[in-house]
């Protein structure tokens, strides 16, 4: 009942004309960036960063929630017509929906997509209002060799989860360490890696890292490879509307890949990516029309990966509120934005900031029946976005990126760092680095630190504590077999198929 309580608060939040107004803005724009190949919601928000010094906090993670969302259900469409996930999250929708669209049943393919995410949003949403506050009870018991072990367990996760591999995962983590570490010590009061710039004795501003990463890098990325191949859109044909056998078929899937994408995601560094193929093997395991699977494609290997992709992203919302560890690029941006306000996430949010947990959370309802009607109408203006001039859209991107952080500080060196960083970010995305990891480092890493000090001093120097605590000393060793767990493991089963004298990696 005390949670009703205090969504009856949000709403009240929420329904504001004004907060209506910036929900609608966010899951527009939140669609068009998903339907738009090469672009997402992280590169979006880093982009609108800036607004936080102009607008309330409740409008502005407002208008991120529905970007967030709104680019989950837009991105189905680009992987669906397009067969271009444009998150690594809808590669699995692309299996079967571009296979649908091929054979003529594209309105089916985005009706299930869009219905499925509604469904996974709204139930995903009510998990986040009810399980967090369950979660913050949990995180009060923590001291601070429990909260460091915790970020230790998140950026091995992180590493591991985001990247191709744990080592480059784990480079980008300590590039992100390095840029947080820039300023003024605060218990020194001793300058760190600011090479004699007094701009940088505040440290680097993390809009600037975030804007230079994911938007100036992303675009410069997705501008590179604009010629390594010619994309075909398949045009919709037929009717936009499920048959009661496509109902029949979807609905099963659609709780399954609810159920299954929310606790995943609501992980330390669960993600999206786990749930959605776990989802697709499971459908492709249970549905009766195995043959349609990678042939005419099957609707279920759509309704059940979408539904998982969407309660996920509910999902992930709840260690960021809760434990301020943000578990996906999006996430972190996010977690960003309320640095910018002076705002920690974390167990005291709730009790701190009701108004706008309670406003955010009641905003992601509101949110998901918005795009229940921005999708299935307007499907069509929606594909017409495709045909957008890719040199106009990069080049725009570039201009806001640029003239948001000029903005901000009116600082020459922060338009310097903002164009160095994304020549960097570039890099990292040419040799297949994340760059999520180094947003998260840089937020994490000093909290880590403080962490880290304040439990040396309560401990007066005695390295114990970190597992002499039973709490602390369970996380430090979840973190040791995330770590080395998957490569102990490959040289077991390999030993088992080869024999003793197999040496990895020959044939």
């Amino acid at each position: 009942m005390e949670t009703l309580s205090y969504l009856a608060h949000g709403f009240s939040v929420a329904l504001t004309p004004v907060n209506l107004l910036w929900c609608l803005l966010g899951t527009t724009l939140g669609t068009a960036i998903g339907v738009l190949p090469g672009l997402g919601p992280a590169l979006t928000i880093a982009l609108l960063l800036p607004i936080t010094f102009q607008v309330a906090p409740e409008a502005s993670f407002i208008l991120f929630a529905g970007i967030y969302y709104g680019a989950m259900y837009g991105g189905s469409t680009t992987s669906i017509l397009l067969n271009t996930p444009g998150e690594s999250a809808t590669i699995v929708t692309a299996l079967e929906g571009n296979r649908m669209a091929r054979s003529g049943r594209a309105g089916a393919a985005l009706a299930t997509s869009a219905i499925g995410s509604f469904i996974a949003g709204m139930i995903g949403t009510t998990g986040v209002a009810f399980v967090a506050p369950y979660v913050v009870n949990i995180a009060l018991k923590f001291g601070p060799a429990e909260y460091f072990s915790l970020m230790v367990v998140a950026f091995v996760m992180v590493s591991a989860v985001l990247g191709s591999s744990a080592v480059r995962g784990l480079t980008s983590l300590f590039i992100g360490f390095a840029i947080g570490m820039a300023g003024i010590d605060i218990q020194t009061g001793q300058p760190r890696f600011t090479f004699g710039i007094p701009e940088l004795l505040d440290g680097i501003d993390m809009v600037v890292v975030a804007v230079g990463l994911f938007a100036v890098g992303e675009t410069l990325y997705v501008a590179g490879r604009r010629y390594a191949g010619k994309d075909e859109i398949i045009p919709l044909k037929g009717s936009l509307y499920m048959t009661r056998q496509e109902w029949k078929r979807s609905w099963k899937p659609w709780l399954r890949g609810t159920f299954l994408g929310f606790p995943i995601g609501a992980m330390p560094a669960g993600g999206a990516e786990i749930p959605t193929f776990l989802s697709y093997a499971i459908e492709k395991k249970l549905s009766k029309f195995k043959s349609e699977f990678g042939t005419t494609g099957a609707i279920e290997g759509v309704a059940g990966p979408e539904a998982a992709n969407n309660a996920s992203t509910a999902g992930v919302l709840v260690p960021m509120l809760t434990l301020g560890l943000p578990t996906s690029a999006t996430a972190a941006i996010m977690l960003s934005a309320f640095q910018s306000y002076g705002i920690n996430p974390g167990p005291l949010l709730l009790d701190t900031q009701p108004a706008l947990v309670w406003g955010l959370i009641a905003s992601l309802f509101i949110a998901n029946v918005m795009l229940l009607v921005l999708n299935l109408p307007m499907i069509r203006l929606w594909v017409k976005l495709l045909s957008v001039p890719a040199p106009m859209l990069y080049a725009g991107i570039l201009v806001f990126a640029t003239i948001g952080t000029y903005g901000i500080s009116r600082s020459v060196i922060d338009l310097i760092l903002l164009y160095a960083l994304g020549a960097a970010g570039f890099l990292m995305r040419r040799f297949d680095f994340p760059t999520a990891p180094v947003i998260i480092g840089m937020i994490l890493g000093p909290m880590a630190e403080a962490q880290f000090r304040r439990a040396m001093t309560i401990s007066a120097g005695d390295w114990t504590v970190f597992y002499t605590h039973p709490l602390s000393l369970a996380l430090l060793i979840v973190a040791a077999l995330l770590l080395f767990g998957p490569a102990i493991y490959s040289r077991i089963f390999q030993r088992n198929v080869h024999g003793p004298d197999h040496v990895p990696g020959d044939a």
